[in-house]
Order: C-alpha cells, then sequence, then structure tokens
C-alpha cells in the first residue's frame, strides 16, 4: 500500500485561524509517501531515508510518548479511539520531496499519509474521508501535544485542492476550484521563528483584542470595520494599532480573495484574475512584513527578484521568520525560479495538487 500527501502553502488568513478568523490554503505538488505492508509481528518499523534514519517500536508501546512531537505513536492512539485495531505490524518507507520544517506543512502531510495508510492496513477499514483524515491529523499533531496551531494545515493537506476553512463557531470547510496558474516556492534556507512569530502575532493579537474590547464592547474582529480602527489609538501603542489594523485589513483581503478565486471557477477568461490574485497576495505579504513581523530581510530579497523577474504577487508562508516564500507566476516560472536561486533560496516550480490518496 502506498498513500502520498501533499504540502500547502496559504493564501489568505496566514496567523488569522487561530484568532477564529478564517484561511484560503492550497494543496501543492510537493508530496509524502507512506510505502509499506504488513509484518508477522507486532513491530512498526519505518524506514526515513530522507532523514538517514529508522523508527521502530511495538504496537503495544504507543503510550507514554518518547520524545517531543512523535506523531507516528500519536496518530495511532487517534486511530484506535476512532475505532480502529489492528492485529499485524507494518514496516514502510517514508520519503517526501516537500521541503521540510518551511512552513509548507511536510509534518501535517506526513499524519495524513501515515492515518490513511493505517486505516487501510487495519483489521477492519473504516475508509475515513478526507475530512475526518484532516480531523485526525490534527488530533495527533495538535490536541496530542497542546500545541498552539490551528487546522488550516491537517485539512488543506488531507483536503487538497484549494480550501476556504472556517473554525468559529463551528468548523467549516468549503472546496474552491479556481483557475489557477503556476507558482514557484521559493524556500530560504533559514529556520523558521515559530514560536517567537507566534508570541507576537498570536497572544500579542490576543492582548490587544482584549483591550479594545474592555474599551469598547460592541468591538468584533470578525466585524469591526477598517475605519474604525483609529478609534482605538488612544488605548494602544502604535505597534499595537498597527497589528490591530493589519489582521483586519487580512480579514478582508480574504473576503475579497474568495470571491475573485470563485469568480475565476466561472470564467477564467478574464485578463484581470491573474493580475488581482498576485495584488491581493502582496497586500497580505506587506502586512505580515510590516506589521505581524514574519518576513526576513533575505525572503524580501527573494520576494524583490521574483516580481521583478515577472512574477504578480506573492507572499511569505506559515509561520515565519524564516522557511518559505511563495510567488504566483503564471508565466516566467522558469525566470522567477531563477531569480530565487540567485538570492540564495531554493526554488520549486509548483501547481495545486489533489489531496490524500492511495498510489497503489
Amino acid at each position: 500500500m502506498r498513500i502520498s500527501t501533499p504540502g500547502r502553502i496559504c493564501f489568505f488568513g496566514e496567523h488569522q485561524d487561530y484568532l477564529g478568523l478564517p484561511v484560503i490554503a492550497a494543496a501543492i505538488s510537493r508530496r509524502i509517501s507512506v510505502d509499506g505492508g504488513y509484518r508477522d509481528d507486532q513491530k512498526i518499523v519505518l524506514h526515513l531515508p530522507d532523514l538517514g534514519t529508522q523508527e521502530e517500536f511495538s504496537l503495544d508501546t504507543t503510550f507514554p510518548y518518547v520524545k517531543p512531537r512523535d506523531y507516528f505513536r500519536s496518530t495511532i492512539n487517534v486511530v484506535k479511539r476512532r475505532g480502529l485495531t489492528f492485529s499485524k505490524g507494518f514496516e514502510a518507507t517514508i520519503h517526501g520531496n516537500i521541503p521540510i520544517n518551511s512552513g509548507t506543512s511536510s509534518s501535517s502531510a506526513l499524519i495524513v499519509s501515515w492515518a490513511k495508510f493505517l486505516d487501510q492496513l487495519s483489521d477492519k477499514p473504516l475508509n475515513f474521508s478526507k475530512k475526518e483524515l484532516g480531523e485526525i491529523a490534527n488530533a495527533a499533531e495538535v490536541l496530542e501535544f497542546g500545541e498552539p496551531g490551528g487546522m488550516m494545515d491537517n485539512y488543506s493537506t488531507a483536503i487538497g485542492n484549494v480550501i476556504y476553512l472556517e473554525s468559529t463557531p463551528v468548523i467549516k470547510v468549503e472546496a474552491l476550484t479556481p483557475k489557477l496558474g503556476t507558482f514557484v516556492l521559493g524556500d530560504s534556507l533559514e529556520p523558521k521563528d515559530t514560536l517567537g512569530i507566534i508570541a507576537r502575532c498570536r497572544y500579542g493579537m490576543e492582548d490587544v483584542i482584549k483591550i479594545v474590547t474592555d474599551y469598547d464592547p460592541s468591538f468584533s474582529i470578525f466585524t469591526t470595520p477598517l475605519e474604525k480602527v483609529g478609534d482605538y489609538k488612544s488605548i494602544l501603542s502604535p505597534d499595537q494599532l498597527g497589528l490591530l489594523k493589519a489582521n483586519i485589513e487580512d480579514r478582508d483581503i480574504l473576503v475579497e480573495g474568495k470571491a475573485l478565486l470563485i469568480d475565476s471557477a466561472e470564467d477564467h477568461a478574464s485578463q484581470n484574475f491573474d493580475k488581482q490574485f498576485g495584488s491581493l497576495l502582496y497586500k497580505h505579504y506587506q502586512n505580515l512584513r510590516d506589521h505581524k513581523r514574519t518576513s526576513t530581510p533575505k525572503i524580501e530579497r527573494m520576494m524583490n527578484a521574483a516580481l521583478g523577474a515577472g512574477a504578480l504577487g506573492g507572499k511569505i508562508n506559515g509561520s515565519g521568520g524564516g522557511g518559505c516564500m511563495f510567488a504566483y507566476a503564471p508565466t516566467h516560472a522558469e525566470e522567477v525560479a531563477e531569480a530565487i536561486e540567485r538570492e540564495g533560496g531554493k526554488s520549486y516550480i509548483i501547481t495545486v495538487d489533489e489531496g490524500t490518496r492511495i498510489e497503489g
């Protein structure tokens, strides 16, 4: 059995899902696969040639966890709670071409592939839907370890293509089918500063929301219009005001982006679509760079080089402080990839891809 799952990029709503705001994300044409079958004993043997390592444990020793983010064990525990049973162990090789630790959800793609593999090779497969696989992956990656992440990575990699995801008041996933051209993913090869960025973008913003709501109980991050932000100038520092303004602008950029993507599915004859889409991506990037401070000087150089080579827009991807950016380049993709490489990044020409699937 061979299962593969894509990585993902976030179009709109970066650093907003944990505030309860929606996101739009896309699966990409770089994937992680789990390829293997049964053993005659209770052992799980996993070969990880990309990392030059191997994991081995028994089905009976999946708890307590033996290391941080012990995803292979946590996923087994989550699917067991959902009703799967295993009378035999497995041996599998895990291989992928998604950049690791760079904001393109390689860990979520791994967990989704592993969860689907476990389902298919269990004693009585439940044939989890792609949405259910997203829920399982979120439980195994985030909830089991008390991590601060949202749900975007798990649902996006499992479901694939382009999704619109709401998490408040209830989880709602909507599949979008825009007609999109080529993207270029650029890995800065700089390690991400996930915890530092989260401290600012999540906890810093949660503090701002509390200050503003105490001052004005009618305030809502979901509905308060952008023009009202100036009313809070007296109670917020310039830095806090900028963060609030950026989040409300990004909320509105997503609404505009969703309408544009839906329109593109109806009619891609519009010559303006690609430019409008690229422009919205870049507006979102500017807020991430200037107010949420998720970019780096190197990523800024990569972005400028991409735009100079013909990209129509782009943004930093993932938690930030390093990791990846991407550029929308329906034309000139090769030139954009070369421009990113000249600035010291590693580039990948990608397209939107389908979600987790059985390869054979």
